[in-house]
């Protein structure tokens, strides 16, 4: 069977990634959580490296860079105020660079990002962070439909294996990864598949 065009190519959008400088990085819930614990995902130490490298090269580019950090209340592996919900060493913002807290999904929901994002005047978003299938999947829809232009790194991501509702089989973190970045591309956003695809 072969594969259907993409929406994105039907409507001319394309599928590649703006460059660093016309875009906003939007790292998205690198943190401690998915590190350690219940919550650890498949891949995680790989793709917090990809986002490390992103984020190099936007500070070295001046360009505006968006900690998204999820708050799940006390006693949840998204305790804030507990160091599982820190974010990750590896991304430790720097002084000058916004830190988001939400509370659901999309990065968008409740939050000051989208004020932040058209007082800067930027279009064009980079995004990178956890979950594949969950807030990277919801922020990217979210983007698009607020009138931003996202991209998705997709070795910057990473997620884990759950159980399928319909049959119970599982379902890999592989699979969940790719299923989630396909959906994406359809139309809401543009997936690359690493760091060096996204042009200075």
């Amino acid at each position: 069977m072969s594969a259907s065009e993409t929406l994105r190519n039907l409507v001319g959008l394309g599928n590649t990634a703006s460059p660093i400088s016309s875009s906003a990085l939007i790292i998205i819930d690198a943190q401690q959580a998915y590190r350690e614990g219940v919550m650890q995902l498949e891949g995680v130490e790989p793709a917090l490296e990809e986002c490390r490298k992103l984020l190099d090269r936007f500070r070295a580019a001046g360009r505006p860079v968006f900690h998204i950090q999820h708050d799940g209340g006390a006693g949840s592996p998204y305790d804030i105020t507990a160091p599982i919900g820190q974010i990750a060493d590896i991304v430790t913002p720097q002084e000058g660079e916004a830190v988001i807290t939400k509370h659901f999904p999309n990065s968008f929901v409740g939050t000051e990002l989208d004020e932040q994002l058209k007082t800067a005047g930027i279009e064009n978003l980079i995004l990178v962070g956890f979950m594949s299938h969950m807030c990277v999947n919801a922020t990217a829809r979210g983007a698009f439909s607020l009138g931003y232009n996202p991209t998705v790194v997709a070795a910057a991501t990473a997620t884990r294996a759950l159980p399928s509702p319909i049959d119970g089989k599982v379902i890999s973190a592989q699979q969940m990864h790719e299923a989630a970045h396909t959906a994406i591309s359809d139309l809401p956003s543009a997936v690359v598949a690493q760091g060096a695809d996204v042009p200075d």
